[in-house]
């Protein structure tokens, strides 16, 4: 089997996911149009030797529906031989794109791909497409659902996570983030967004709140309390299919919770083959993916089962593992992945998360295998492993050595 290898990855700041925010002017093909033309001048790429674009995103419909994969290679500097695939796994759309695009390559099915993704969330709606798992009362009933922050809240009472502890870690996401920015941790990664004259329009991430602090937070209400008690009444579902919690306890706020942001991400995969046939220089390996479904009710527990499914069938342990990025959904996401596995919150989001910088679905999954790259070049680590948590109850990781 060939290896695949990262020779490059690359981040627009993200943008406040609302009318006001630097990007809402931006479409969610322009934007996907800037990371690929971003990729091909850093590396001098020969864009025909890109065997596929494979591209996520959670909401495919609208301006952001169609091939927006193929839609984004016509509207970028690529040649227009190069196809284009839209994906879909929610949250972890941006992952799947990469795993896709390495295991293409290890299968010997092209040498080259380009693979990320994109979120317009300020301009297209989360939950917009009408997903049938919400909407169809024949698989919604069946299956319990609830709304994520209502999974959310269940996580954190089905494992003991305290209102006190959620904002805790939210506080520490702030902190990271700033610090991270203060010191230049994400220079390598982040391309600005620019206008047709040239001039910037976001240079770096706007969504982060550095001033906050426990008695800040301590003052937001719970998001979730009034739909899961009141209406529509979400706890009573909830409780149904776990009747042994008694009670919900709401402890999810904006706070605690990822930020609704745009933006997008892309990484350039290919095999050694191809860099040295372009003289480019891998920057790491990637080891091993994994996906795996889990309980649609609580949802959202899914980098536990997908952290322990890519350990199995990579042969490795959890301290085999240097650093983690687990994408800040919710607190108690979290908090869950480092209960499980005993790891210290020092090797976790070191940089901070989606708290702080905010959660563009689509692209996630490929920010944060970005983050956790630069972060291994600038410490000197070997091995890192990053996961997200999936709508519906999915979980997905990816493990990457560096070089």
């Amino acid at each position: 089997m060939t290896d695949a290898y990262i020779y490059d990855a690359i981040r627009t700041p993200r943008g406040k996911g609302r009318a006001d925010g630097s990007l809402h002017e931006v479409t969610a093909v322009r934007l996907s149009a800037v990371v690929l033309d971003a990729l091909k001048s850093r590396n001098d790429l020969d864009t025909r030797a890109v065997e596929d674009v494979i591209w996520g995103n959670a909401t495919q419909v609208g301006e952001q529906g169609g091939c927006l994969a193929r839609t984004a290679v016509m509207a970028s500097e690529f040649d227009e031989q190069v196809p284009g695939l839209s994906i879909n796994r929610f949250c972890a759309s941006g992952m799947e794109a990469v795993n896709l695009a390495a295991n293409q390559v290890r299968g010997g099915a092209g040498e080259a791909y380009v693979a990320g993704g994109v979120e317009m969330m300020g301009r297209v709606a989360m939950g917009s497409d009408g997903a049938a798992v919400a909407v169809d009362p024949s698989v919604a009933m069946e299956r319990y659902f609830v709304p994520q922050g209502i999974s959310a809240d269940i996580i954190a009472t089905e494992y003991g996570f305290t209102r006190d502890m959620a904002d805790a870690l939210a506080v520490e996401s702030q902190r990271r983030a700033a610090v991270a920015w203060q010191e230049g941790r994400f220079d390598r990664s982040i391309v600005p967004v620019r206008d047709i004259n040239g001039l910037p329009i976001l240079e770096r991430d706007e969504y982060l709140r550095p001033g906050t602090d426990m008695q800040s937070l301590g003052a937001l209400k719970p998001a979730f309390k009034e739909m899961g008690e009141v209406m529509p009444g979400f706890d009573k579902v909830a409780l149904m299919k776990y009747p042994h919690l008694e009670k919900i306890e709401h402890i999810h706020h904006a706070g605690n919770s990822s930020g609704i942001v745009d933006g997008a991400a892309g990484l350039l995969i290919g095999s050694k083959a191809f860099g040295e046939k372009y003289g480019l220089k891998p920057r790491a390996k990637i080891r091993a993916t994994a996906k795996i479904g889990t309980d649609p009710t609580i949802m959202l527990t899914g980098p536990v089962p997908a952290t322990e499914k890519i350990l199995r069938d990579s042969g490795m342990q959890i301290s085999d593992i240097d650093l983690f990025e687990v994408n800040e959904a919710f607190a108690a996401v979290v908090l869950r992945f480092m209960q499980a596995f005993d790891v210290p919150d020092s090797k976790v989001n070191v940089n901070g998360g989606a708290i702080a910088m905010g959660h563009p679905l689509g692209a996630s999954g490929a920010i944060i295998i970005g983050t956790l790259l630069d972060e291994m070049e600038r410490t000197g680590q070997g091995t890192g492993l990053a996961t997200l948590c999936v709508a519906s109850g999915m979980g997905a990781a990816t493990i990457i050595e560096r070089l």
